[in-house]
């Protein structure tokens, strides 16, 4: 039996036509990458999304959208990642805050500069956001459901009852 993907979340954040990227040391070398990481034990998706694109970015996110579900298997290692992409805003910079163990710094970079960085793209998934996101694509909030076991009882019992 395989594993099981890696639940993560990224945030795509467009400003006057560039992107928020940030740059990060993966086993010696430098990639690209929305603020993006793991969902932690207990924490809903978009509670991760903003904690993530904070202690990456040192930016205050606010989603507005889902943007996407994606499942990438990277190839060279046969494991598998579930993003969960969110598009929205950000403020309340502090450029003093500490950034995440690797985080080298951050870029606002248009699609094209991103694209000539093609073979620093962490993964495909970066630009495939990006081009997700200019074509317009968006899913409401309400569309994602964080139901703990109470309400997941709770809801079966009504449907039942």
């Amino acid at each position: 039996m395989g594993s099981r993907p890696a639940v993560t979340v990224a945030a795509v954040v467009e400003r006057d036509g560039r992107f928020l990227l940030v740059e990060e040391s993966i086993r010696g070398q430098r990639v690209l990458n929305q603020p993006a990481g793991h969902v932690e034990d207990r924490e809903t998706l978009l509670e991760a999304v903003i904690r993530e694109t904070r202690e990456e970015s040192a930016w205050r996110f606010v989603p507005a959208d889902v943007l996407g579900i994606y499942l990438w298997r990277n190839a060279r290692t046969g494991k598998s990642t579930l993003r969960i992409a969110f598009s929205g805003e950000v403020s309340d910079h502090d450029p003093r805050a500490p950034l995440d163990r690797g985080i080298v710094g951050t870029h606002w970079l248009t699609r094209e500069e991103l694209e000539a960085e093609h073979t620093r793209l962490r993964s495909p998934l970066v630009l495939r956001c990006i081009d997700d996101y200019l074509a317009g694509q968006r899913l409401p909030l309400a569309s994602l459901a964080h139901l703990d076991l109470q309400a997941a009882v709770h809801m079966r019992a009504v449907k039942v009852g």
